[in-house]
């Protein structure tokens, strides 16, 4: 039998804390598991270079992002190398194979009627003189009343939230407050696929309880549009 394994692609805005390899160790017990019991395993992950914290970090240190990801992927990978991951391709998020895929699977999500255009209103910060998306804002979230929510989740209670959402918001790079101003984005429309997911979740007899509790509270919570962009 043919296996795929994988673990979370972590972020290397900075070094991996112990939780990030918690799960590798976990998906690497059961790579290694599965290949003793005489299975084709291919075990998979790799460096997420993309996304606001990797942006927020590189500004912090004065540096172009793909410098700081450059020397972080190297790091990381030898990292998980001296603790004896077995991955069979630890990749990264900027290889061209990696990038293709993204672009073609895009485009095939995109004709087929899943993505649309809206224009919403976003913070933006006068003075760094950008729009702030997600991790570039923080504030005190409307549910639990978290003070260090980010624009795109709480980390408390878990809520998915729109900068906008944000009480008090802040500026993560200057801490300045921002403005509201319209912006024209790309959303995909998650909300058609309700009924499909959570039939999938119901009849999906692998998923642990308290993921299909979850998964289920969120769609009956309503699911939201995500921005692409």
């Amino acid at each position: 039998m043919r296996w795929i394994v994988t673990s979370a692609w972590p972020y290397i805005n900075a070094v991996p804390h112990l939780g990030t390899l918690v799960q590798v160790l976990s998906s690497d017990v059961y790579a290694r598991y599965r290949r003793k019991k005489g299975d084709d395993v291919v075990f998979v992950s790799g460096s997420d270079e993309h996304g606001t914290p990797i942006e927020i970090e590189a500004v912090r240190k004065g540096i172009n992002p793909k410098e700081l990801t450059d020397k972080m992927h190297q790091y990381v990978s030898n990292l998980f190398e001296r603790f004896g991951i077995s991955y069979d391709n630890y990749t990264r998020t900027e290889s061209p194979v990696h990038v293709d895929f993204v672009r073609s699977f895009y485009m095939r999500v995109y004709e087929n009627g899943h993505i649309f255009e809206e224009e919403i209103e976003q913070l933006y910060c006068p003075k760094d003189n950008m729009f702030l998306p997600d991790r570039f804002v923080v504030g005190t979230c409307p549910h639990c009343g978290y003070e260090s929510a980010h624009g795109d989740q709480c980390d408390k209670c878990g809520r998915l939230l729109t900068p906008t959402e944000l009480i008090d918001p802040k500026c993560a790079l200057c801490g300045n407050k921002p403005e509201i101003r319209r912006t024209k984005h790309w959303f995909f429309d998650l909300p058609k696929f309700s009924d499909d997911l959570r039939e999938y979740i119901l009849k999906n007899e692998e998923l642990p309880e308290n993921a299909r509790t979850m998964s289920l509270s969120m769609i009956d919570d309503g699911l939201r549009p995500r921005s692409v962009t």
